[in-house]
């Protein structure tokens, strides 16, 4: 059957989206997908862990409960659990034992933590009354943007999330500074006929809920396993010898892309070899300017400022044993004469012998 809560379920039993019947095989249905491993091989845990991480919407929100024993809710099921606001959300559980644990601490939640209970099961109907309320989201998303823009409020409305119930809507927007939006409730409210909570979030955190392709054709790390953003910077880029180019530097939250960070660690480790004063190697056939690096090559490729038909890619031994000359009141004939310098010694692998 069709996945309940996901955008592409019908409701009746097909999935008319990704056509993979329920079991989404394309990763793509449930957003940071977790693996409770320990549960899946059959060992019971010796020491019982009440508290179980729960998932709504399809991954956008997770957050820990207390599971008592009479719900006998495990890993997978879908459950009703107790809102802070009154009523009660469905959401299923990710995570259950030992995993949780271990989550709580990586996230920094103390397990004495006040937290809600989980009521018990979800059966056919309450997961029916799930799937009307996500099949209404879009729209009301789509009317409320329209209220916003007709109050002139410098805001924009991302996402639209209703509690299980049906009695609480919470609405998602990003602006750029604070919005005065108690006029804008009233509107709502009277449209919608619901309990109103805006919840302002960030640029990223938008597109952590939206999801979509980034430009190197997989889903977007904020949407699929990325918890934690992290500040990206334009040194990154430059670390990289990457071209400042904001549109191609920028994903689809308008941001730095949070993978200009993945290697960067790499990069710092690599140019530690490199000298940090070479931008300019003076000759006496003239002034060399340096073009491009190579990093993992450890190649820096220069050529003459005031002909610039030609390059040469010097090894970074032969461009410190050049400025050492240099440092030594001693020019260099040429760019030639530093490439004809003593290559670095040859490292051969040696294969393994059996």
């Amino acid at each position: 059957m069709g996945c309940i809560g996901c955008s592409c379920s019908t409701g009746k039993g097909s999935v008319s989206g990704c056509r993979s019947n329920g079991g989404c095989a394309t990763g793509g249905c449930n957003r940071h997908n977790t693996y409770d491993w320990l549960s899946a091989i059959g060992i019971q845990d010796a020491r019982p862990f009440e508290v179980v991480e729960v998932s709504f919407k399809n991954g956008s929100r997770k957050e820990f409960f207390k599971n008592p024993q009479h719900t006998r809710a495990i890993t997978g099921d879908w459950v009703l659990i107790e809102s802070s606001s009154g009523g009660y959300d469905v959401g299923t559980i990710t995570l259950s034992g030992e995993m949780v644990r271990m989550q709580m601490k990586r996230k920094r939640v103390r397990n004495d933590s006040k937290q809600q209970s989980v009521i018990r099961k979800a059966h056919e109907r309450d997961l029916e009354r799930l799937d009307e309320l996500r099949r209404q989201e879009r729209d009301i998303m789509i009317r409320a943007r329209a209220i916003a823009r007709t109050l002139d409020l410098n805001m924009k409305v991302g996402d639209v999330e209703f509690q299980g119930d049906g009695r609480k809507c919470t609405f998602y927007y990003t602006a750029d500074g604070r919005v005065d939006f108690r006029e804008l409730i009233r509107h709502y409210a009277r449209e919608f006929k619901v309990k109103i909570e805006m919840r302002q979030i960030g640029a990223r955190q938008e597109s952590a809920r939206i999801g979509g392709l980034g430009n190197c054709g997989r889903e977007l790390c904020c949407s699929t396993w990325l918890t934690e953003f992290k500040s990206v910077n334009t040194a990154a880029a430059r670390y990289q010898n990457l071209a400042i180019n904001q549109t191609k530097l920028s994903g689809m939250c308008g941001r730095l892309k949070c993978c200009l960070n993945y290697e960067l660690d790499t990069y710092i480790d690599a140019l530690e070899d490199f000298p940090d004063k070479a931008d300019r190697i003076k000759t006496r056939a003239g002034m060399a300017i340096l073009i491009k690096t190579d990093v993992f090559k450890r190649l820096m490729f220069y050529t003459y400022a005031e002909d610039r038909g030609k390059f040469y890619s010097l090894h970074v031994d032969q461009v410190w044993e050049a400025l050492d000359l240099i440092k030594k009141g001693e020019l260099p004939a040429s760019l030639d004469d530093i490439l004809a310098m003593a290559p670095p010694p040859v490292v051969e692998e040696v294969e393994d012998e059996e």
